[in-house]
């Protein structure tokens, strides 16, 4: 048996900061029911490579199954009026949790906000994620995740001193949102558990990015200091960066934080000459010429491959890793020992990696078990064997596109 087996999840959800939250509660067992609508289709599915073949299909997109392993996907129109609405309740009074990210507003505007689902189901656990969160002067500001990894001082990190900010590529902070939503949503069930009370869940991704740059806010905080773009240095290692190694654009990323490690990398590298003059000899003066000293290990690096590099420095005890390209993630023996990719045949990707949980729990089993449905697929099998809805009513709701 699963650790979330019996716990049932609705998520009105799409792209990665609901539908992820989703993807870890499944892996342990929840039913978890994902809902579009073929008017509007999940948001990965239609415009977020990349799709298989680059072949463009609305059931071929990578990053939506991805995310959506091991749940139902039904079609649901919200926008179909008073039977829509109260469908959607019917499917709320069966769930313990409902998951979404709509802008805020939306979902009352809908008639299914908080205070109205409660009345369907007085103890749910609701989770709302959305870039500032429900509340505030700036709640309602439109943006995707560019635009929040900017604004949480991520892009004005990211580049070379003297060089412009760098974009993130795709929604980075509504990843870590994923994670606090998980827990929130696990603690919000123990909570239900011991109390009978439901609860809201208001998550605001602004807010969830800022755990990640604890150290640069605290160092403003106490120092005075503003945190600036400086490629990969770093104000207590020198040596840090990436360096060449044999092969096209291969490479092993090296930081030195200690004197010792320092004495250590430079007795691997045959304690050339140049690793003795003075202007090397302490962490200060190593920085002041950063430049140099990258250029006379990038020298010495390229002459061996990333990986054998790597375990020869790892051996010596000085920080240092392979720089992985994607199409190496899926080979990487650490990964493999894990069980981190299961292998499962998809009816129109073909042959899809999916992803195990981060973590092992020791006394259950988790996922994947099961492919990402088809858009739709599962809602003969939910609408009338789970829900228990009349095959009269159904076919109703699908003639008069309510479902679909």
């Amino acid at each position: 048996m699963k650790a979330l087996e019996g716990v049932k999840i609705v998520e009105f959800a799409a792209f990665a900061a609901g539908p992820a939250v989703g993807k870890h509660l499944a892996d342990q067992g929840a039913t978890v029911v994902h809902v579009e609508s073929k008017s509007r289709p999940d948001g990965f599915r239609t415009h977020y490579p990349p799709y298989k073949d680059n072949i463009y299909g609305l059931n071929r997109s990578g990053l939506f199954a991805l995310c959506n392993n091991d749940k139902l996907d039904i079609t649901l129109n919200l926008k179909k009026g008073a039977r829509a609405n109260d469908l959607a309740k019917k499917i709320v009074a069966w769930s313990d949790v409902v998951i979404e990210n709509f802008s805020p507003g939306t979902m009352k505007r809908l008639g299914l906000d908080y205070e109205s689902l409660r009345e369907v189901r007085p103890d749910l656990i609701m989770l709302s994620s959305s870039n500032l969160g429900q509340t505030g002067p700036h709640a309602n500001h439109p943006g995707f995740g560019s635009q929040l990894s900017s604004l949480a001082g991520f892009t004005n990190l990211t580049g070379y001193r003297g060089g412009p900010p760098q974009i993130l590529y795709g929604p980075y902070i509504d990843y870590i949102a994923v994670a606090y939503g998980m827990v929130a949503v696990l603690a919000a069930l123990d909570y239900r558990q011991r109390t009978g009370q439901g609860q809201y869940i208001d998550i605001a991704q602004y807010e969830t990015g800022l755990q990640f740059l604890a150290a640069e806010i605290l160092d403003y905080r106490v120092n005075g200091r503003v945190a600036e773009r400086s490629g990969n240095r770093n104000i207590l290692a020198a040596p840090h960066g990436a360096y060449p190694c044999k092969g096209e654009d291969r490479w092993c990323v090296i930081s030195v934080f200690s004197e010792e490690e320092w004495q250590s990398l430079a007795h691997i590298m045959g304690d050339a000459d140049w690793t003795r003059e003075q202007r090397f000899a302490t962490l200060p003066l190593r920085q002041k010429n950063e430049d140099e000293l990258d250029r006379r290990i990038g020298e010495w690096t390229a002459g061996f491959t990333a990986r054998e590099l790597t375990e020869k420095l790892q051996r010596a005890g000085i920080r240092a890793a392979v720089v992985n390209k994607m199409s190496d993630l899926y080979d990487d023996p650490q990964f493999r020992h894990r069980g981190q990719w299961k292998e499962m045949e998809h009816p129109e990707i073909g042959k899809m990696n999916y992803q195990s949980p981060p973590f092992i729990l020791s006394d259950t089993p988790s996922g994947p078990d099961k492919r990402d449905s088809l858009l739709g697929e599962d809602n003969d099998y939910f609408y009338l064997d789970i829900l228990g809805l009349p095959k009269g009513e159904f076919e109703e709701l699908v003639r008069e596109g309510v479902i679909g």
